[in-house]
């Protein structure tokens, strides 16, 4: 888990993209960590060549450009030292000779440097400032006291060092030496760092990385030298490098030919990616041998399924785009707030410090109390989440027995992703079957603690409950749901194209978006071409897709689904969308909608809607349900932080609520 903080002027910040912490536990070869380090440190980064080249042809329009470049070619220099390694300059004659965890660099000298680094001057110098001076100088002199003092080429880094006496044993190797050494050198403290506070969102995020990339050479630069072990005083200081923690140890112990390590080519630089598994993304995807209908719910059932209550728990902290800017990891390519906007749709998303089950059992109590139901009458738990941060006992179980429950038919997890509701109210539909007494559903997810620096996911996912007492109605009266439909499943691309944890990304949450845009486009027009199918259940004359009075989708990326959907033939009035203000809660999103469209007055008397998910797993399916608002319960505002406008309920794709009643006739 990687969490956000809340810094002493209220900001999120999200130290993970940032300080360089990686999981060492679960990478098991060089080749995962090449994958690591290429996405998180390379990838973007300018080499001093490519940055001099810039400043020749006169690419950069202003300083934040250069800001930039600097930070990420700085960041690529340090990507071992920063993830891997503490530096502790210590006198020669004190350097242990034969310990397996004590580590120096061998470094290749920097030709050409003084062409480089006084362009990079003179450039800045030149340049117009971007937004504001004095910050930009601040972090420029920053950036640029450690360019002017590199001493080494970055590109044919060694990811493993090697030991002292491995160094010894190297003729002609060159490590950093200087005469003396202040271990009062001033540094950053974290604090200082968390609590970076501009006024411009990019350069808040330059700030942060400036003091982290400073503290990676806390001595006197300016005296620092590259000598062989000949030219190594006794009473000289050189760079050891220790291993950050025990899991960097042992990830070195494993990786280690022979337990040795060597000085040679970067073995995790400019690599290409690992081939595939022969036979797995080569397999052939199949239809099924006949189609699965979908399940008309009042044919099918006996009793049927009625909405009691639906109570929802949002993140009580709000991350806006600006908040993501001031994030901004040295992987990201530039990106503005009002850019993430055009791109997602998405305005703000919802964190909480809250763990899920927290939010879930808040959000169960909610609707248990709405209902008036008491726990002895719940016959069975079900929770749809794919970001628990428990096993044992599950998420349901746990919950079962904080609500006082001593026993139910059914306590159990479902990972549906962000299919989770139509998942969920199908098993809810048919456990109704069994146990004849209300089924208590709940779909919650936390993704701000398992994000880390992955950009497209930070713009995306965000944290949130919903809770639905689902009971048996009254003998020969209709049901709340017409119609239920789950898939799983499609090409290895798309089965794949959400992965968490993902080991390629120290085991971050990862979106594949070209993949995630195929399987959302796949399963949309089956969706509506099985609803065209479907006759309207109290109106045979038409199809249940005529009958369909409001959309409310998976909150996925509004830009995305409005694109998808105008394909399809819908139009944007059609829809209904939150997710400007909530972002991506997966199994959560559509019910939380639903509630917003209700406090919205979209919905403002009972109506019929039609709720596809689609996501991770190549999941999908939907339900056509009848929302009656007067199942919605009361929101109990829990300390949100950084929004004046309280909970307030979102707008809709279409614009006012006016345009939506306008669009189906209503």
């Amino acid at each position: 888990m990687k969490p956000f903080v809340i810094n002493r002027y209220g900001r999120l910040v999200f130290p993970a993209n940032f300080l360089g912490d990686l999981d060492f536990s679960v990478l098991e070869t060089l080749e995962q960590f090449a994958a690591v380090i290429g996405r998180d440190f390379e990838a973007k980064a300018p080499t001093g060549t490519d940055i001099l080249a810039r400043v020749e042809s006169g690419a950069y329009p202003g300083r934040f450009e250069l800001l930039r470049d600097l930070g990420q070619n700085l960041y690529w220099v340090n990507r071992y030292a920063i993830t891997m390694f503490d530096k502790r300059p210590t006198r020669w004659r004190d350097l242990a000779r034969h310990r397996e965890d004590v580590f120096l660099p061998v470094l290749r000298p920097w030709e050409d440097s003084e062409r480089k680094v006084a362009a990079v001057e003179h450039a800045f110098r030149a340049l117009p400032a971007t937004w504001d001076a004095d910050t930009e100088n601040r972090v420029f002199d920053l950036l640029f006291d450690l360019f002017r003092t590199k001493l080494h080429h970055a590109t044919e880094l060694p990811a493993i060092k090697p030991t002292v006496a491995e160094f010894l044993a190297q003729p002609g190797a060159l490590t950093f030496v200087m005469p003396g050494y202040d271990p009062d050198y001033p540094v950053f403290r974290t604090e200082d760092i968390i609590d970076a506070h501009e006024s411009v969102p990019e350069l808040e995020a330059l700030m942060r990385w400036a003091m982290v990339l400073h503290n990676q050479y806390p001595w006197d630069r300016s005296r620092t030298e590259l000598r062989g072990a000949d030219g190594i005083g006794d009473d000289d200081f050189v760079v050891a490098f220790h291993p950050r923690n025990r899991d960097v140890l042992a990830f070195i112990d494993r990786v280690k030919p022979s337990g040795r390590a060597g000085a040679g080519q970067d073995t995790a630089a400019r690599r290409e990616p690992a081939e595939p598994v022969e036979g797995v993304e080569g397999v052939e995807a199949v239809a099924p041998a006949t189609p699965y209908p979908p399940v008309r719910v009042r044919e099918a059932f006996a009793i049927q399924p009625k909405f009691e209550a639906l109570a929802i728990v949002r993140g009580e902290h709000v991350c806006d785009n600006d908040d993501v800017i001031r994030n901004a990891s040295p992987s990201w390519s530039p990106m503005s707030a009002s850019e993430i906007s055009a791109k997602t749709g998405i305005e703000q998303r919802r964190y909480t410090s809250r763990e899920p089950e927290q939010l879930a059992l808040h959000a169960a109590r909610a609707a248990l109390a709405k209902s008036g139901r008491s726990a002895a009458d719940i016959g069975a738990i079900l929770v749809s989440t794919c970001t628990s941060n428990r096993q044992i006992p599950s998420t349901a179980c746990w919950l079962s027995g904080e609500l006082g429950l001593l026993q139910t038919h059914a306590s159990v997890d479902m990972v549906a992703a962000c299919a989770g509701l139509p998942y969920g109210m199908a098993e809810a539909i048919r456990q109704l079957q069994e146990v004849a007494r209300p089924v208590l559903l709940v779909c919650v997810e936390k993704f701000s603690d398992k994000i880390g620096n992955v950009r497209t996911s930070r713009m995306i996912f965000g944290d949130g409950a919903a809770a639905m007492v689902i009971g048996p109605a009254p003998a020969g009266e209709a049901g709340d749901v017409e119609v239920v439909q789950t898939y799983a499943s499609g090409p290895y691309s798309e089965v794949n194209s959400i992965i968490w944890p993902n080991s390629e990304f120290d085991g971050d949450i990862t979106v594949y978006g070209p993949e995630v845009k195929s399987l959302v486009q796949r399963y949309l027009v089956q969706m509506l071409e099985e609803l065209g199918a479907q006759p309207d259940p109290d109106d045979p004359g038409r199809t249940l897709l005529d009958s369909i009075e409001l959309i409310i989708p998976h909150q996925a990326n509004k830009t995305m689904i409005l694109n998808l959907a105008a394909k399809a033939g819908l139009s944007a009035g059609q829809l209904y969308f939150n997710v400007e203000r909530m972002g991506n809660v997966s199994a959560a999103s559509i019910p939380i909608a639903v509630y917003d469209a209700v406090r919205d007055g979209v919905i403002a008397r009972p109506a019929r809607v039609f709720a596809p998910g689609f996501g991770a797993g190549a999941v999908g399916g939907y339900a056509v349900m009848r929302i009656d608002p007067a199942i919605v319960a009361d929101e109990e505002v829990l300390g949100i932080a950084g929004d004046s406008g309280g909970s307030a309920p979102s707008r809709a794709a279409g614009g006012t609520s006016d345009d939506i009643h306008a669009a189906f006739g209503g």
